[in-house]
Protein backbone atom coordinates (compact mmCIF):
# COMPACT_ATOMS: atom_id res chain seq x y z
CA UNK A 1 0.00 0.00 0.00
CA UNK A 2 1.00 3.25 -0.48
CA UNK A 3 1.99 6.31 1.79
CA UNK A 4 -0.63 7.99 3.97
CA UNK A 5 -0.37 11.13 4.52
CA UNK A 6 -2.58 12.58 7.42
CA UNK A 7 -2.99 16.32 7.19
CA UNK A 8 -4.77 18.24 10.12
CA UNK A 9 -8.00 20.10 8.82
CA UNK A 10 -8.68 22.55 11.70
CA UNK A 11 -7.96 26.30 11.16
CA UNK A 12 -7.01 27.15 15.06
CA UNK A 13 -3.95 28.92 15.62
CA UNK A 14 -1.28 26.96 17.31
CA UNK A 15 -1.38 28.42 21.01
CA UNK A 16 1.43 30.89 21.70
CA UNK A 17 4.25 30.83 24.43
CA UNK A 18 2.94 32.17 27.72
CA UNK A 19 -0.76 31.31 26.81
CA UNK A 20 -3.08 28.97 28.62
CA UNK A 21 -2.16 25.30 27.25
CA UNK A 22 0.44 26.66 25.52
CA UNK A 23 3.74 25.96 25.42
CA UNK A 24 5.63 27.09 28.62
CA UNK A 25 1.93 27.48 30.42
CA UNK A 26 1.86 26.61 34.12
CA UNK A 27 -1.32 24.89 35.87
CA UNK A 28 -3.12 26.29 38.45
CA UNK A 29 -1.48 24.49 40.60
CA UNK A 30 2.33 26.11 40.36
CA UNK A 31 3.68 23.84 37.57
CA UNK A 32 7.38 24.58 36.41
CA UNK A 33 7.58 27.03 33.25
CA UNK A 34 9.26 25.70 30.53
CA UNK A 35 12.62 27.23 31.29
CA UNK A 36 12.43 24.44 34.24
CA UNK A 37 12.31 27.91 37.25
CA UNK A 38 9.65 28.16 39.32
CA UNK A 39 6.71 30.19 38.31
CA UNK A 40 6.12 33.77 40.41
CA UNK A 41 2.71 34.02 41.18
CA UNK A 42 1.58 36.70 38.91
CA UNK A 43 0.19 40.06 40.66
CA UNK A 44 -2.78 42.27 39.36
CA UNK A 45 -3.37 39.60 36.60
CA UNK A 46 0.03 41.39 35.30
CA UNK A 47 3.42 39.23 34.68
CA UNK A 48 5.48 38.55 37.32
CA UNK A 49 8.00 40.95 39.19
CA UNK A 50 11.28 39.38 39.93
CA UNK A 51 12.70 40.87 43.39
CA UNK A 52 16.09 41.48 42.39
CA UNK A 53 18.71 42.67 45.04
CA UNK A 54 20.05 46.54 44.64
CA UNK A 55 23.73 46.84 44.81
CA UNK A 56 24.76 49.28 47.64
CA UNK A 57 24.95 52.93 47.14
CA UNK A 58 27.98 54.46 47.08
CA UNK A 59 29.27 57.77 48.52
CA UNK A 60 30.41 60.55 46.62
CA UNK A 61 34.01 60.05 48.48
CA UNK A 62 34.07 56.60 47.23
CA UNK A 63 33.69 57.66 43.38
CA UNK A 64 35.33 60.31 43.57
CA UNK A 65 38.44 57.87 44.80
CA UNK A 66 37.86 56.08 42.00
CA UNK A 67 37.81 58.97 39.58
CA UNK A 68 41.11 60.27 40.84
CA UNK A 69 42.21 56.51 40.67
CA UNK A 70 41.69 56.16 36.97
CA UNK A 71 42.74 60.23 36.86
CA UNK A 72 46.03 59.11 37.78
CA UNK A 73 46.60 56.16 35.79
CA UNK A 74 47.29 58.79 32.69
CA UNK A 75 49.70 61.58 32.77
CA UNK A 76 47.12 64.46 32.01
CA UNK A 77 45.60 63.08 35.19
CA UNK A 78 49.21 62.83 37.17
CA UNK A 79 50.13 66.60 36.02
CA UNK A 80 46.45 67.84 37.52
CA UNK A 81 46.49 66.19 40.85
CA UNK A 82 50.18 67.47 41.14
CA UNK A 83 49.29 70.97 40.16
CA UNK A 84 46.31 71.22 42.29
CA UNK A 85 48.73 69.62 45.03
CA UNK A 86 51.30 72.42 44.34
CA UNK A 87 48.87 74.85 44.81
CA UNK A 88 47.00 73.91 47.88
CA UNK A 89 50.92 73.71 49.50
CA UNK A 90 51.47 77.28 48.22
CA UNK A 91 48.70 78.73 49.81
CA UNK A 92 48.78 76.35 52.58
CA UNK A 93 52.57 78.43 53.13
CA UNK A 94 50.97 81.68 52.60
CA UNK A 95 48.08 81.23 55.15
CA UNK A 96 50.54 79.74 57.82
CA UNK A 97 52.97 82.13 57.61
CA UNK A 98 50.85 85.07 57.69
CA UNK A 99 48.87 83.82 60.75
CA UNK A 100 51.83 83.18 62.66
CA UNK A 101 53.84 86.35 61.91
CA UNK A 102 50.13 88.45 62.74
CA UNK A 103 50.80 86.73 66.17
CA UNK A 104 54.16 87.81 66.52
CA UNK A 105 53.46 91.29 65.20
CA UNK A 106 50.47 91.50 67.75
CA UNK A 107 52.81 90.75 70.18
CA UNK A 108 55.27 93.06 69.28
CA UNK A 109 52.73 96.16 69.26
CA UNK A 110 51.23 94.78 72.39
CA UNK A 111 55.35 95.01 74.02
CA UNK A 112 55.72 98.23 72.86
CA UNK A 113 52.42 100.19 73.19
CA UNK A 114 50.75 98.31 76.09
CA UNK A 115 51.97 95.99 78.51
CA UNK A 116 55.98 97.71 78.71
CA UNK A 117 53.63 101.20 79.26
CA UNK A 118 51.66 99.16 81.84
CA UNK A 119 54.97 97.96 83.46
CA UNK A 120 56.13 101.15 83.71
CA UNK A 121 52.58 102.66 85.17
CA UNK A 122 52.49 100.31 88.12
CA UNK A 123 56.26 101.06 88.79
CA UNK A 124 54.92 104.71 89.13
CA UNK A 125 52.29 104.03 90.92
CA UNK A 126 54.71 102.56 93.82
CA UNK A 127 56.69 105.11 93.67
CA UNK A 128 54.50 107.64 94.06
CA UNK A 129 52.93 106.18 96.77
CA UNK A 130 55.94 105.90 98.58
CA UNK A 131 57.23 109.42 97.65
CA UNK A 132 53.92 110.87 98.99
CA UNK A 133 54.13 108.64 102.12
CA UNK A 134 57.72 110.56 102.21
CA UNK A 135 56.32 113.59 101.56
CA UNK A 136 54.24 113.01 103.92
CA UNK A 137 56.14 112.44 106.94
CA UNK A 138 58.79 114.85 106.32
CA UNK A 139 55.52 117.81 106.19
CA UNK A 140 54.46 115.84 109.81
CA UNK A 141 58.34 116.66 111.03
CA UNK A 142 57.94 120.33 109.77
CA UNK A 143 54.77 120.71 111.87
CA UNK A 144 53.74 123.96 111.84
CA UNK A 145 56.72 125.43 109.72
CA UNK A 146 55.62 122.82 106.73
CA UNK A 147 56.50 123.89 103.71
CA UNK A 148 55.05 124.28 100.57
CA UNK A 149 56.91 122.52 98.60
CA UNK A 150 56.52 119.80 101.07
CA UNK A 151 52.94 119.86 100.73
CA UNK A 152 52.86 120.46 96.78
CA UNK A 153 55.34 117.15 96.80
CA UNK A 154 52.41 115.34 98.37
CA UNK A 155 49.77 116.63 96.94
CA UNK A 156 51.40 115.92 93.05
CA UNK A 157 52.28 112.13 94.34
CA UNK A 158 48.91 111.65 95.47
CA UNK A 159 47.20 112.67 91.81
CA UNK A 160 49.60 110.98 89.72
CA UNK A 161 49.20 107.68 91.54
CA UNK A 162 45.61 108.28 91.17
CA UNK A 163 45.69 109.04 87.58
CA UNK A 164 47.98 105.89 86.82
CA UNK A 165 45.52 103.82 88.83
CA UNK A 166 42.90 105.36 86.69
CA UNK A 167 45.13 104.42 83.46
CA UNK A 168 46.35 100.83 84.28
CA UNK A 169 41.78 100.04 84.89
CA UNK A 170 40.82 100.86 81.78
CA UNK A 171 43.56 99.12 80.56
CA UNK A 172 42.96 95.54 82.18
CA UNK A 173 40.40 93.25 81.62
CA UNK A 174 37.44 93.60 83.35
CA UNK A 175 37.40 90.86 86.31
CA UNK A 176 40.91 90.24 86.20
CA UNK A 177 43.75 90.17 89.03
CA UNK A 178 44.81 93.41 88.02
CA UNK A 179 41.37 94.80 87.73
CA UNK A 180 41.04 93.70 91.25
CA UNK A 181 44.18 94.89 92.97
CA UNK A 182 44.00 98.65 90.92
CA UNK A 183 40.14 98.73 92.77
CA UNK A 184 42.06 97.92 96.23
CA UNK A 185 44.56 100.27 95.82
CA UNK A 186 41.61 103.05 95.17
CA UNK A 187 40.01 102.16 98.00
CA UNK A 188 43.16 102.44 100.22
CA UNK A 189 44.54 105.25 98.32
CA UNK A 190 41.23 107.61 100.04
CA UNK A 191 41.66 105.39 103.47
CA UNK A 192 45.52 106.77 103.86
CA UNK A 193 45.04 110.17 102.67
CA UNK A 194 42.41 110.08 105.65
CA UNK A 195 44.94 109.24 108.23
CA UNK A 196 47.52 111.75 106.88
CA UNK A 197 44.97 114.75 106.98
CA UNK A 198 43.67 114.17 110.54
CA UNK A 199 47.57 113.46 111.46
CA UNK A 200 48.52 116.79 110.07
CA UNK A 201 45.80 118.52 111.43
CA UNK A 202 45.93 117.46 115.14
CA UNK A 203 49.95 117.83 114.46
CA UNK A 204 49.24 122.04 114.12
CA UNK A 205 47.06 122.00 117.00
CA UNK A 206 49.87 120.67 118.88
CA UNK A 207 47.99 117.08 119.69
CA UNK A 208 50.63 114.11 120.12
CA UNK A 209 47.56 112.06 118.60
CA UNK A 210 49.14 113.16 115.19
CA UNK A 211 51.82 111.28 115.24
CA UNK A 212 49.74 108.07 116.28
CA UNK A 213 47.60 109.11 112.87
CA UNK A 214 50.52 109.38 110.58
CA UNK A 215 52.42 106.09 112.10
CA UNK A 216 48.72 104.67 111.45
CA UNK A 217 48.64 105.96 107.76
CA UNK A 218 52.43 104.75 107.46
CA UNK A 219 51.08 101.46 108.37
CA UNK A 220 48.66 101.61 105.76
CA UNK A 221 51.01 102.31 103.22
CA UNK A 222 54.06 99.49 103.95
CA UNK A 223 52.07 96.56 104.73
CA UNK A 224 48.78 97.28 102.96
CA UNK A 225 49.25 99.64 99.80
CA UNK A 226 52.38 98.77 98.58
CA UNK A 227 52.42 95.09 98.76
CA UNK A 228 49.38 95.63 96.53
CA UNK A 229 50.83 98.09 94.47
CA UNK A 230 54.42 95.49 93.99
CA UNK A 231 52.01 92.68 93.39
CA UNK A 232 50.31 94.63 90.76
CA UNK A 233 53.84 95.92 89.30
CA UNK A 234 54.76 91.91 89.27
CA UNK A 235 51.94 90.90 87.18
CA UNK A 236 52.37 93.49 85.23
CA UNK A 237 55.57 92.41 84.26
CA UNK A 238 54.85 88.62 83.57
CA UNK A 239 52.60 90.00 81.54
CA UNK A 240 55.54 91.69 79.80
CA UNK A 241 57.82 88.78 79.92
CA UNK A 242 54.90 87.06 77.86
CA UNK A 243 54.43 89.05 75.04
CA UNK A 244 58.81 89.30 74.89
CA UNK A 245 58.22 85.41 74.51
CA UNK A 246 55.16 84.84 72.09
CA UNK A 247 56.93 87.70 69.90
CA UNK A 248 60.09 86.58 69.57
CA UNK A 249 59.66 82.71 69.33
CA UNK A 250 60.26 81.56 66.02
CA UNK A 251 57.51 80.26 63.52
CA UNK A 252 58.40 76.64 62.97
CA UNK A 253 55.40 75.72 61.53
CA UNK A 254 56.10 78.06 58.69
CA UNK A 255 59.46 77.42 58.73
CA UNK A 256 58.25 73.82 57.71
CA UNK A 257 55.79 74.20 55.28
CA UNK A 258 57.70 76.70 53.11
CA UNK A 259 60.67 73.96 53.41
CA UNK A 260 58.48 71.41 52.08
CA UNK A 261 56.36 73.35 49.69
CA UNK A 262 60.25 73.98 47.85
CA UNK A 263 60.79 70.28 48.46
CA UNK A 264 58.01 69.92 46.18
CA UNK A 265 58.73 72.26 43.70
CA UNK A 266 62.01 71.13 42.76
CA UNK A 267 60.50 67.51 42.35
CA UNK A 268 57.84 68.46 40.26
CA UNK A 269 60.47 70.12 38.12
CA UNK A 270 62.77 67.64 37.97
CA UNK A 271 60.16 65.21 36.96
CA UNK A 272 59.35 67.59 34.52
CA UNK A 273 62.79 67.62 33.04
CA UNK A 274 62.92 63.77 32.89
CA UNK A 275 59.69 63.42 31.01
CA UNK A 276 60.35 66.33 28.76
CA UNK A 277 63.85 67.10 28.57
CA UNK A 278 63.04 70.67 29.03
CA UNK A 279 65.14 72.11 32.05
CA UNK A 280 62.45 75.07 32.93
CA UNK A 281 58.49 75.38 33.20
CA UNK A 282 58.25 79.06 33.44
CA UNK A 283 55.40 78.34 35.93
CA UNK A 284 57.10 76.20 37.95
CA UNK A 285 59.97 78.68 38.32
CA UNK A 286 58.00 81.67 38.97
CA UNK A 287 56.26 79.40 42.05
CA UNK A 288 59.64 78.58 43.59
CA UNK A 289 60.96 82.19 43.23
CA UNK A 290 58.15 83.33 45.37
CA UNK A 291 58.14 80.49 47.77
CA UNK A 292 62.03 81.43 47.98
CA UNK A 293 61.12 85.03 48.70
CA UNK A 294 58.80 84.21 51.25
CA UNK A 295 60.70 81.68 53.29
CA UNK A 296 63.63 84.26 53.61
CA UNK A 297 61.52 86.98 54.66
CA UNK A 298 60.09 84.92 56.97
CA UNK A 299 63.41 83.78 58.34
CA UNK A 300 65.49 87.19 58.25
CA UNK A 301 61.98 89.40 58.76
CA UNK A 302 62.02 87.27 62.28
CA UNK A 303 65.52 87.28 63.21
CA UNK A 304 65.49 90.91 62.81
CA UNK A 305 62.32 91.24 65.02
CA UNK A 306 64.18 89.00 67.69
CA UNK A 307 67.32 91.20 67.35
CA UNK A 308 65.65 94.25 68.25
CA UNK A 309 63.28 93.13 70.96
CA UNK A 310 66.30 90.79 72.63
CA UNK A 311 67.95 94.26 72.53
CA UNK A 312 65.13 96.13 73.85
CA UNK A 313 64.93 93.73 77.23
CA UNK A 314 68.68 93.48 77.62
CA UNK A 315 69.46 97.14 77.41
CA UNK A 316 66.19 98.46 78.51
CA UNK A 317 63.75 96.14 80.31
CA UNK A 318 66.74 94.88 82.10
CA UNK A 319 68.01 98.15 83.43
CA UNK A 320 64.34 100.31 83.72
CA UNK A 321 63.90 96.62 86.46
CA UNK A 322 66.95 97.09 88.54
CA UNK A 323 66.50 101.05 88.48
CA UNK A 324 62.89 100.82 88.97
CA UNK A 325 63.85 98.73 91.95
CA UNK A 326 66.45 100.97 93.09
CA UNK A 327 64.12 104.17 93.42
CA UNK A 328 61.95 102.29 95.80
CA UNK A 329 64.25 101.26 97.95
CA UNK A 330 65.69 105.15 97.90
CA UNK A 331 61.96 105.89 98.80
CA UNK A 332 61.61 103.30 101.48
CA UNK A 333 65.02 104.12 103.03
CA UNK A 334 64.13 107.99 102.81
CA UNK A 335 60.07 107.01 104.66
CA UNK A 336 61.93 104.97 107.68
CA UNK A 337 64.49 107.87 108.40
CA UNK A 338 62.03 110.05 108.61
CA UNK A 339 59.80 107.93 110.60
CA UNK A 340 62.31 107.03 112.91
CA UNK A 341 62.35 110.85 114.37
CA UNK A 342 58.35 110.86 114.09
CA UNK A 343 58.00 107.62 116.23
CA UNK A 344 61.19 108.62 118.24
CA UNK A 345 61.67 104.89 119.41
CA UNK A 346 57.79 103.77 120.14
CA UNK A 347 58.65 101.03 117.65
CA UNK A 348 61.63 98.65 118.64
CA UNK A 349 62.74 94.80 116.84
CA UNK A 350 64.25 92.41 118.02
CA UNK A 351 67.07 91.00 115.69
CA UNK A 352 68.50 87.79 115.53
CA UNK A 353 71.88 88.02 117.59
CA UNK A 354 69.35 89.28 120.61
CA UNK A 355 69.90 93.27 120.33
CA UNK A 356 66.54 95.22 119.97
CA UNK A 357 66.87 98.44 117.80
CA UNK A 358 64.88 101.19 116.47
CA UNK A 359 62.40 99.57 113.85
CA UNK A 360 62.91 102.07 111.55
CA UNK A 361 65.90 102.57 111.69
CA UNK A 362 66.76 99.11 110.76
CA UNK A 363 64.51 99.37 107.93
CA UNK A 364 66.20 102.24 106.44
CA UNK A 365 69.79 100.26 107.00
CA UNK A 366 67.87 97.64 105.04
CA UNK A 367 66.77 99.32 102.07
CA UNK A 368 69.75 101.67 101.83
CA UNK A 369 71.96 98.04 101.21
CA UNK A 370 69.17 97.02 98.62
CA UNK A 371 69.54 100.75 96.85
CA UNK A 372 73.39 99.89 96.99
CA UNK A 373 73.04 96.49 95.22
CA UNK A 374 70.66 97.87 92.47
CA UNK A 375 72.92 100.77 91.54
CA UNK A 376 75.62 98.49 91.36
CA UNK A 377 73.65 96.23 89.21
CA UNK A 378 72.53 99.59 87.25
CA UNK A 379 76.33 100.59 86.76
CA UNK A 380 76.91 97.24 85.00
CA UNK A 381 73.89 97.38 82.76
CA UNK A 382 74.44 100.59 82.02
CA UNK A 383 76.31 100.16 78.42
CA UNK A 384 76.49 103.54 77.43
CA UNK A 385 77.41 107.22 79.06
CA UNK A 386 74.25 108.85 79.22
CA UNK A 387 72.84 105.34 81.05
CA UNK A 388 76.34 105.14 83.44
CA UNK A 389 76.69 109.16 84.08
CA UNK A 390 73.15 109.35 85.97
CA UNK A 391 73.65 106.32 87.78
CA UNK A 392 77.63 107.49 88.61
CA UNK A 393 75.78 110.73 90.31
CA UNK A 394 72.81 108.57 92.67
CA UNK A 395 75.96 106.39 93.99
CA UNK A 396 77.78 109.60 94.91
CA UNK A 397 74.29 110.86 96.35
CA UNK A 398 73.51 107.52 98.51
CA UNK A 399 77.19 107.39 100.02
CA UNK A 400 76.96 111.07 101.30
CA UNK A 401 73.43 110.39 102.31
CA UNK A 402 74.91 107.57 104.43
CA UNK A 403 77.52 109.54 106.06
CA UNK A 404 75.00 112.47 107.01
CA UNK A 405 72.24 109.89 108.27
CA UNK A 406 75.14 108.99 110.60
CA UNK A 407 75.88 111.84 112.14
CA UNK A 408 72.02 112.93 112.18
CA UNK A 409 71.68 109.27 113.77
CA UNK A 410 74.92 110.38 116.65
CA UNK A 411 72.76 113.80 117.32
CA UNK A 412 69.87 111.78 118.30
CA UNK A 413 71.10 109.28 120.11
CA UNK A 414 72.87 112.15 122.06
CA UNK A 415 69.47 113.23 122.79
CA UNK A 416 69.56 116.87 120.43
CA UNK A 417 66.28 115.80 118.77
CA UNK A 418 66.65 119.77 117.34
CA UNK A 419 69.84 119.37 115.77
CA UNK A 420 69.06 115.80 114.36
CA UNK A 421 65.90 117.04 112.82
CA UNK A 422 67.79 119.67 111.13
CA UNK A 423 70.12 117.18 109.59
CA UNK A 424 67.05 115.41 108.19
CA UNK A 425 64.73 118.35 106.90
CA UNK A 426 66.91 121.17 107.14
CA UNK A 427 67.84 123.64 104.89
CA UNK A 428 71.43 123.65 102.94
CA UNK A 429 73.08 125.39 106.08
CA UNK A 430 71.86 122.49 107.71
CA UNK A 431 73.58 119.79 105.28
CA UNK A 432 70.44 117.18 105.72
CA UNK A 433 69.96 114.13 104.11
CA UNK A 434 66.72 115.24 102.35
CA UNK A 435 69.20 116.81 99.78
CA UNK A 436 70.93 113.43 99.19
CA UNK A 437 67.97 111.60 99.19
CA UNK A 438 66.35 114.34 96.59
CA UNK A 439 69.72 113.94 94.54
CA UNK A 440 69.51 110.30 94.06
CA UNK A 441 66.12 110.38 92.84
CA UNK A 442 66.73 113.28 90.67
CA UNK A 443 69.47 110.83 89.48
CA UNK A 444 67.28 107.72 88.73
CA UNK A 445 64.42 109.57 86.95
CA UNK A 446 66.91 110.92 84.75
CA UNK A 447 68.23 107.23 84.37
CA UNK A 448 64.56 105.73 83.90
CA UNK A 449 64.22 107.69 81.48
CA UNK A 450 67.61 107.27 79.47
CA UNK A 451 66.62 103.33 79.62
CA UNK A 452 62.93 104.01 78.68
CA UNK A 453 64.33 105.87 74.99
CA UNK A 454 66.58 103.01 74.80
CA UNK A 455 64.05 100.54 74.78
CA UNK A 456 61.24 101.74 72.77
CA UNK A 457 63.80 102.66 70.18
CA UNK A 458 65.10 99.02 69.87
CA UNK A 459 61.37 97.34 70.40
CA UNK A 460 60.38 99.94 67.23
CA UNK A 461 63.33 98.18 65.18
CA UNK A 462 62.12 94.88 66.03
CA UNK A 463 58.44 95.79 65.02
CA UNK A 464 59.34 97.35 61.86
CA UNK A 465 61.10 94.11 60.90
CA UNK A 466 58.01 92.60 60.66
CA UNK A 467 55.64 95.39 59.03
CA UNK A 468 54.60 94.19 55.97
CA UNK A 469 55.10 90.69 56.44
CA UNK A 470 51.94 89.00 56.99
CA UNK A 471 50.29 90.68 53.51
CA UNK A 472 53.12 90.14 51.91
CA UNK A 473 53.52 86.14 52.50
CA UNK A 474 49.50 85.90 51.35
CA UNK A 475 50.22 87.60 48.54
CA UNK A 476 52.95 86.21 47.40
CA UNK A 477 51.39 82.91 48.05
CA UNK A 478 48.50 83.14 45.56
CA UNK A 479 51.01 84.36 43.23
CA UNK A 480 53.01 81.32 43.68
CA UNK A 481 49.95 79.20 43.20
CA UNK A 482 49.18 80.76 39.62
CA UNK A 483 52.39 80.49 38.60
CA UNK A 484 52.58 76.63 39.65
CA UNK A 485 48.52 75.95 38.38
CA UNK A 486 49.88 77.90 34.96
CA UNK A 487 53.16 75.86 34.60
CA UNK A 488 51.03 72.43 35.31
CA UNK A 489 48.57 73.70 32.43
CA UNK A 490 51.12 74.58 29.73
CA UNK A 491 52.45 70.89 30.34
CA UNK A 492 48.19 70.14 30.18
CA UNK A 493 48.06 71.45 26.49
CA UNK A 494 50.66 69.56 24.76
CA UNK A 495 48.20 66.64 25.31
CA UNK A 496 45.21 68.45 23.38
Amino acid sequence: MGEVTVTSTSSAAPPTPGSPGGPGASGASGASTASGLPAIPSQGGRGPVPDVPQPPRRTAFAEGVDQLRAAATTEPGRLRIIGALLAVLVVAFGAVTAWQMTDRSSAADDVLHNSQPLSSAAADIYSSLADANTAASSGFLAGGDETATSRDRYQRDIRNAADKLSAAATNSAPGSESATTIARLNKLLSEYTGYIERARANNRLGFPVGGSYLRLANDTMQTRMLPQAEKLYAKENQRLRSDYADATSYPWAAIGLGVAVLGALVWAQRRNYQRTNRVLNHGLVAATATATVVLLWLVAGQSFARSGLGESYDHGIRSLNVLHDARIASLKARGNENLTLVARGAETVKLSDGDVVDTYDNNFRTEMTALGKGLTEAERLADDQPGKAPVATAVGGMEEWQKRHKEARAEYESGDFQQALARVIGDKGDKPTGECFDSVDTALKTAIGHEQTEFAQAAANGLDAMTGLPVGAAGLAVLGAAGAVLGIGRRLSEYR
